[in-house]
C-alpha cells in the first residue's frame, strides 16, 4: 500500500460537495476518480495489491451493470490477468507487488474469490477459478473447529511467525463461499467447516476496530435471518455510534480512538451500512468529509483509498450477496 505522498502538481481530486450514491447519479465522480487515478499511474497500472484488485474488479464489474457497458468487464479481466502475472502462486495469490507485502492473507483471498464470482457472472469461466482457489487454499488456512490462520507463508507451508487466527475470517468466508457455492453444493464442505467456526465463536466475538465493523455488517448483511447475522449487525452498529464523531462526520478507528481517522476504513464502513440499509445520512456526510480530508501521507494517493472510495459511492455488486453469482 505505501506510495509517495501526493505532490503539488498532482494533487487528489477534489469533488466539492459529495454526488448523491448509489446507481447512475454516482457514476460521473467514480469514473472521473478512475481516470485520475490511470492518470497517475496508481490504478490499474500501479504497483499490485490484492485487496485493492479485489475491490476494483468488484467496481468495474458494478460499472458494467449500470451503464450497459462491456468495456469495463474487458478492463475488469486485464486485472485478472496482471493480478495472476504479478501476484499468481502454485496455490493461492501474493499480498502485495511490494517488497513488504509478502505471504497470504486468508481475508485477501475471500475478497479475490469474490471478486472473480462477481466476474462471472458475466464473463465465463471466472466463478470456476474463483472455486478452484477456495479449494486450494482453504485445506491450508482453516483448521476445523479451532479457526483460520490470519496470514501464512507465500507458499502455504504454515502460518507466517507472529500470526494466529483470524477472528473475523470465518464469518467474510461464509458470506462469499455461499455467494460461489449458490446452491450447488460444490462447496458444501468448505462451508461446513467455516459454518462451524462461526457457530463456535458468534456469541463471544465482540469488534471495535472501523473496517472489521464495516466488513462484518457486510457478511452479516449476506446472511440475513440468521441468528448470528441479526446479533451481529445490531452489535455492530450500536459500536459504531459510539464511534460516530460529529462535527465533522467520520467514524473513528475505534471507541477509545475518536481522533484517529482512515478515509479508507470509513469507506469500508460505508459500504457495510450500505448493504445492511442503514445509517444512509452518515454515509453521505462521511464520504463528503474525506472527499477533501488529506492526511498527507501516503494515504493521500494509495489506490486503496480511492478505490474503496468508489466502491463506497457505488457498491452496486457489493450489495447484491444474497442473489448468488447467477
Amino acid at each position: 500500500m505505501a506510495m509517495k505522498g501526493a505532490e503539488s502538481k498532482n494533487p487528489t481530486p477534489s469533488s466539492g460537495s459529495a454526488p448523491p450514491l448509489g446507481g447512475r447519479e454516482s457514476i460521473p465522480a467514480v469514473v472521473e476518480r478512475l481516470d485520475w487515478l490511470e492518470v497517475q499511474g496508481i490504478w490499474p497500472n500501479g504497483v499490485r495489491y490484492l485487496w485493492t484488485d479485489g475491490f476494483g474488479v468488484i467496481l468495474l464489474c458494478s460499472l458494467a451493470a449500470e451503464l450497459n457497458d462491456e468495456s469495463y468487464l474487458d478492463r475488469a479481466e486485464e486485472v485478472v490477468v496482471a493480478v495472476d502475472r504479478v501476484l499468481g502462486r502454485d496455490r493461492g495469490y501474493r499480498i502485495g507487488e511490494a517488497p513488504d507485502r509478502g505471504g497470504q492473507y486468508f481475508h485477501y483471498l475471500t475478497v479475490w474469490a469474490l471478486a472473480l464470482g462477481v466476474l462471472g457472472r458475466r464473463r465465463p469461466g471466472f466463478r470456476e477459478r474463483a472455486i478452484a482457489m477456495v479449494e486450494q487454499v482453504h485445506p491450508r488456512f482453516v483448521v476445523p473447529g479451532l479457526g483460520i490462520w490470519w496470514k501464512m507463508t507465500e507458499d502455504l507451508a504454515g502460518p507466517a511467525r507472529g500470526f494466529g487466527l483470524g477472528a473475523l475470517d470465518p464469518f467474510q468466508s461464509l458470506a462469499v463461499y455461499r455467494f460461489l457455492d449458490a446452491g450447488t453444493g460444490c462447496l458444501s464442505a468448505e462451508i461446513d467447516d467455516v459454518a462451524h467456526l462461526v457457530d463456535l465463536s458468534w456469541r463471544d466475538l465482540r469488534v471495535t476496530q472501523d473496517l472489521g465493523l464495516g466488513m462484518m455488517l457486510w457478511a452479516a448483511g449476506g446472511c440475513r435471518g440468521e441468528e448470528w447475522a441479526e446479533a451481529h449487525i445490531a452489535r455492530s452498529l450500536s459500536v459504531l455510534e459510539l464511534m460516530w464523531v460529529d462535527p465533522p462526520g467520520y467514524f473513528s478507528r475505534e471507541p477509545s480512538a475518536r481522533s484517529v481517522r482512515f478515509a479508507f476504513t470509513n469507506y469500508g464502513v460505508a459500504l457495510g451500512l450500505q448493504t445492511v440499509a442503514s445509517s444512509s445520512e452518515r454515509v453521505e456526510r462521511l464520504i463528503g468529509y474525506f472527499d477533501d480530508y488529506r492526511s498527507h501521507d501516503h494515504y493521500d494517493r494509495d489506490a486503496i483509498t480511492h478505490v474503496m472510495g468508489c466502491a463506497a459511492r457505488l457498491p452496486g455488486a457489493w450489495l447484491q450477496l444474497a442473489d448468488g453469482p447467477h
